[in-house]
């Protein structure tokens, strides 16, 4: 049992690294070269796991977690549709950036919006090494000034050690011990006509009558926030894989183990913050 959770936590541990995974799917072989070797000069530490299409993308994601998904639009057997889709269905897998690279972005930014399944488009014409860059932001998030996070957590003590690691970054944190006085808040605004945060970071248990999972329900149910348009990290103890999962499926946009690590809870609060600020409807 304990070597079960120990692998479980991992899963939730392996976004943060020195040591980037990243997918390249594409029916070439000379163009996953060409990404391979700039990616490597640009993330010394990264390792670069080749994909040729949809199937090999498959077997690839069942034998270990990714921390990012780089796809051509068109693959021999499939598109980076279906493989953002992979990414999201494979188990474990926290919510990993999925780039869709494209040589007609205008036009497929045009016909739909961004998706929960896809991360960002990236026009091909650009070149490898601005997709090399464009990826190392994701990876290495840069921090966000200003940016509000909703934090809610009962205990005094953790709340004071955690809002110290965000305003670090230079965030806005406005705390409450319990959800209902959190839901207040998010309704006043919504009543306004704003959402009031840009971050919500919440424990799964909580005093009085709202839960974390209760909480993550009214915002993803009667608020009717997108994980785009707020998203929501939530913590967790629960080594229960199962659990994990249906927190994903409940609408978090990710998970954060407690007892929280600082380096863990700072690049996947950045990184939603970079998300969330890509444009909800573009043109590509």
């Amino acid at each position: 049992m304990e070597a079960q959770a120990a692998a479980s936590l991992d899963k939730l541990r392996h976004v943060v690294t020195d040591a980037p995974r990243v997918m390249v799917v594409d029916g070439s072989r000379l163009v996953r070269k060409l990404i391979a070797d700039v990616l490597q000069r640009q993330l010394p530490g990264a390792r670069v796991i080749a994909c040729e299409g949809l199937e090999s993308a498959r077997a690839a994601l069942a034998a270990e977690p990714v921390d990012l998904v780089t796809t051509a639009l068109v693959l021999p057997d499939g598109d980076g549709l279906a493989v953002a889709r992979l990414v999201r269905e494979a188990s474990g897998q926290s919510y990993v950036p999925v780039i869709v690279v494209s040589g007609d972005v205008q036009s497929r930014l045009e016909a739909r919006s961004l998706n929960d399944d896809v991360t960002d488009y990236f026009d091909k014409a650009l070149g490898h090494q601005a997709l090399a860059e464009f990826i190392r932001g994701y990876v290495q998030p840069q921090p966000v000034p200003g940016a509000r996070v909703l934090y809610v957590e009962d205990s005094r003590v953790v709340a004071v050690a955690t809002k110290r690691m965000l305003e670090r970054q230079d965030l806005e944190v406005l705390h409450f011990t319990e959800g209902e006085g959190a839901l207040d808040y998010l309704r006043g605004g919504h009543a306004r006509g704003v959402v009031g945060a840009d971050l919500v970071l919440t424990d799964v248990y909580l005093k009085g009558q709202l839960s974390g999972v209760e909480l993550l329900a009214e915002i993803r149910g009667p608020l009717g926030y997108s994980k785009r348009v707020l998203p929501v990290l939530v913590m967790t103890g629960d080594a229960n894989t199962e659990n994990q999962s249906q927190l994903l499926r409940d609408g978090a946009n990710d998970l954060v183990l407690k007892p929280i690590e600082e380096r863990l809870l700072v690049t996947k609060t950045l990184f939603q913050l970079r998300v969330a600020r890509l444009p909800e409807q573009r043109s590509f």
